[in-house]
């Protein structure tokens, strides 16, 4: 997808439209994409052992169950920066929104266990592309003054979804009487939790139509009017918009349509800026964060807590997420993305090698020692808190805007890639590392955690406060 210039000569940088709220409401609509990707994400969490109980599996198919959406993310969020220069923007999030209405439908009324891990492939392309989308049009609508705090709000509508998907999933338990295989209308707590997505994922779709195309885009198929109007709407009437427009199409002049070849340099495969963006993607999911959405009901289950009060610690860690990601928001453009990022990295580090510490006790009548399992709580919301302040917002601010204009589509679409990747390795793994050994698992994720810290003062370059134009 085709960013462009923001230059002093046509105000842009210094941009500050009238009606913010509208441009407020194109972002929050266009982050919809984003609220379904951390709904999608932590709705199974309620399903996992129903699912392993309906089925009979194992520890190892089940994770492959649960995991496999995320191959549909990494081919979404390959595929979806071309698809998106080639129909628009808004296409792409209403062929996204048709995808996760009809991965809810069948996840909600699976066959077998075959088909439901198909309708999660489905459910994961769609996810991967709005993975990809949401930020890049973000970026691409956003004046530069508030291009941070918007660009947050993508990260803001994934923890929302999570916490909506975790409300929901408690309500639809205590519905069916504690049981994830209770009946409700004639179908199973866990089928109710997968099949509720339908309702915003057609929000998402209906929403699409209320916002308007990416003026960089509009510009790229010659409809330069109507990308004048936009423009205005979003960057204010100060601005100078045939000079924009000028500036948009002579970037576009200047540059050619990214693609894979264009990422690569000539001694380490890719050029040393994708592989920073590489390693941010999979650092963010090194350190563990979705084990806490996607297993964190059965892993207090494995440690002693009832049913019920797992969903409603999973609940409450999903609010603080949302506080996490207000203080992200609030700061991203006044402190800027490093520093949040190694504060974040020295957090997790510190509550993971606390929650390590408190899951190598020995187990007591089947729960934690009491010192050892308020530790495990209190830390793993700590850990939370600190990935969502940090890296679950900077990361997805630093995708959109790192990378030169000549190859930012291909790149982002590279590193969330990567992102997916990783987010699969980790998902699928914890299963089968846990019942090996759960200390040690949160050991190798404090590891990562804490090698983050030199990458990111080694590597990662500050990017707050410069235009788009200046990256690279």
């Amino acid at each position: 997808m085709t960013s462009t210039s923001q230059t002093p000569g046509s105000g842009a940088r210094a941009a500050h439209p009238e009606h913010l709220g509208h441009v407020i409401f194109i972002t929050a609509a266009a982050a919809m994409g984003g609220f379904l990707f951390g709904y999608d994400s932590a709705v199974i969490n309620g399903a996992v052992e129903a699912i392993r109980d309906r089925y009979g599996i194992g520890s190892g198919t089940l994770a492959q169950v649960i995991a496999i959406a995320l191959i549909g993310c990494a081919i979404g969020a390959a595929t979806a920066g071309r698809i998106a220069d080639r129909i628009g923007r808004i296409r792409c999030m209403r062929i996204a929104a048709g995808l996760f209405t009809i991965s809810a439908i069948g996840s909600a009324l699976p066959f077998a266990l075959w088909d439901l891990a198909f309708w999660r492939i489905i459910g994961g392309f769609a996810i991967g592309m709005a993975s990809v989308i949401g930020p890049a049009y973000i970026a691409e609508v956003s004046p530069a003054a508030y291009r941070g705090r918007l660009g947050s709000f993508q990260q803001a509508a994934i923890v929302i979804g999570i916490a909506i998907s975790q409300l929901v999933n408690f309500g639809i338990l205590q519905l069916a009487d504690g049981k994830q295989r209770g009946t409700i209308g004639g179908l199973e707590a866990w089928q109710w939790m997968l099949g509720v997505m339908v309702v915003p994922a057609l929000l998402y779709g209906l929403l699409s139509f209320a916002i308007p195309e990416s003026p960089r885009y509009l510009i790229s198929v010659g409809k330069n009017e109507r990308a004048k109007e936009i423009l205005s709407e979003v960057e204010g009437k100060e601005v100078d918009l045939d000079a924009r427009v000028a500036e948009i199409q002579a970037a576009m002049h200047r540059e050619h349509k990214s693609t894979f070849k264009d990422l690569l340099g000539s001694r380490f495969g890719f050029l040393p800026i994708v592989w920073v963006g590489i390693g941010l993607s999979v650092f963010q999911q090194l350190v563990g964060i979705n084990v806490a959405f996607y297993y964190s009901a059965t892993l207090w289950q494995s440690v002693g807590i009832d049913p019920t009060t797992s969903f409603f610690w999973s609940f409450t860690t999903s609010i603080v997420n949302i506080i996490g990601t207000v203080i992200a928001m609030v700061l991203v453009d006044r402190v800027g993305r490093k520093p949040l990022a190694l504060a974040g990295s020295t957090g997790m580090a510190i509550a993971l090698a606390c929650e390590a510490w408190a899951f190598s006790a020995e187990l007591v009548n089947g729960k934690l020692p009491t010192t050892q399992g308020v530790v495990a709580l209190v830390a793993a919301h700590v850990f939370v808190l600190f990935f969502a302040l940090s890296w679950g917002v900077v990361v997805w601010v630093f995708l959109g805007e790192m990378f030169p204009n000549k190859i930012r589509a291909a790149a982002l679409g590279v590193a969330a890639s990567a992102q997916w990747i990783a987010n699969w390795a980790i998902t699928a793994s914890f299963p089968s590392l846990a019942d090996w050994n759960l200390s040690g698992t949160y050991i190798i994720y404090t590891c990562f955690a804490v090698l983050s810290i030199p990458f990111v003062l080694k590597f990662v370059k500050e990017t707050k406060g410069k235009a788009l134009e200046e990256m690279g």
